[in-house]
């Protein structure tokens, strides 16, 4: 478990801005789940389930909603809140204790003589930097990450251990970049000829906005001409494909495994979740909703919510499953009804 701050409850409960039920002087070494308790630890329910197994664990203190604890119940602290997924993440950062390198370039790394970093770099072991970098102030570069030459990257971003940065790519500031994400790679874009497959040169770059998170081993390709482009606030997760010339909006959210081919254009706010595919050239208008494992090979709307392959709104798509499911019976009605005019038929006809 990474370290934490230890936290006192009665504190803890004014930051949060909760109501403290029990004792407001423990002191609280770790925030974590009920299976992984101990006796100074917090934990957190957010259903009656989750608050029994709370409850019975060896935690101290328990964060939670004043409607699952109508009064205390055992011998255990309570810091009750109203909106407890805002106080998840206010007690999230108290106890959270990021490590914090030491500025300055580690003796096994490489920062070429034309490259300027400003103050406060941290760049570890390993690392590469190449000709005419600009690297902001605060920036952290951990080991064995590559930044190709003219790359940019803005104040305080983080790169992790194995990033890699393929020539021009601009981030901006207070990005992160975990591990084994790859910017910058030529785009996927290939022209028959006589003598096979011949690869198309992309001569564009990436440019990454502020306040990015592009998770582990996600890759962005290069604009084929002009830029790939994710905007500020965005949120990439693990293990997703950007392809060429893509343009995604401010705070957008793409999820673990999701694909956007090339030149596709999403508007601002959109959450992509995860194994959705997205045709090229298809626009995606702000605020939109894609739904897991969603096929999309038509634009979608504003607002729209679309899931299923092909995509099509989910309501409608819904509804559509719903028919599917009642298929079974609806057979067998069916059958049930034809035995019954063939015995009529058969009667008529014994009849006449």
């Amino acid at each position: 478990m990474p370290q934490q701050i230890p936290q006192k409850s009665g504190r803890l409960a004014t930051t949060l801005g909760a109501v403290l039920v029990g004792n407001d002087g423990l002191t609280l070494r770790n925030f974590t789940t009920p299976e992984f308790a101990e006796s100074d630890s917090l934990v957190w329910a957010d259903n009656p389930a989750n608050l029994l197994l709370a409850v019975s664990s060896s935690a101290c203190a328990v964060l939670t909603t004043p409607k699952l604890v109508e009064g205390p119940t055992t011998e255990k602290t309570f810091l009750l809140t109203e909106d407890l997924q805002a106080a998840l993440l206010t007690a999230a950062r108290a106890f959270h204790s990021p490590p914090q390198p030491s500025t300055g370039v580690h003796r096994a790394a490489f920062v070429d003589a034309t490259a300027t970093l400003l103050g406060g770099v941290h760049v570890g072991a390993g690392a590469y930097i190449g000709p005419r970098c600009k690297i902001g102030s605060g920036v952290v570069v951990h080991a064995g990450a590559y930044i190709g030459a003219g790359c940019q990257v803005g104040d305080y971003t983080v790169v992790h251990p194995n990033v890699t940065l393929y020539d021009e790519v601009i981030v901006g500031r207070k990005c992160i970049l975990h591990a084994g994400c790859v910017i910058g790679a030529e785009g996927f874009g290939y022209v028959p000829t006589k003598d096979g497959l011949a690869a198309v040169p992309h001569l564009g770059t990436v440019i990454i906005g502020d306040g990015v998170d592009i998770g582990a081993n996600s890759c962005i390709d290069r604009a084929k001409l002009g830029a790939t482009t994710i905007g500020a606030g965005s949120k990439i997760d693990n293990l997703v494909h950007i392809g060429h010339n893509v343009s995604i909006g401010r705070s957008c959210i793409v999820v673990a495994q999701a694909g956007l081919a090339g030149t596709v254009k999403v508007g601002d706010g959109v959450m992509i979740a995860g194994q959705a595919g997205i045709a090229d050239h298809i626009t995606i208008g702000d605020g939109a909703r894609i739904a897991a494992q969603a096929g999309v090979i038509g634009d979608v709307p504003a607002g729209e919510t679309v899931s299923g392959y092909p995509a099509r709104p989910h309501r409608a798509k819904m509804r559509e499953l719903g028919a599917v499911a009642a298929l079974p019976a609806a057979i067998k009605r069916l059958k049930q009804l034809e035995s019954l005019v063939q015995e009529l038929h058969q009667k008529r006809a014994h009849d006449e």
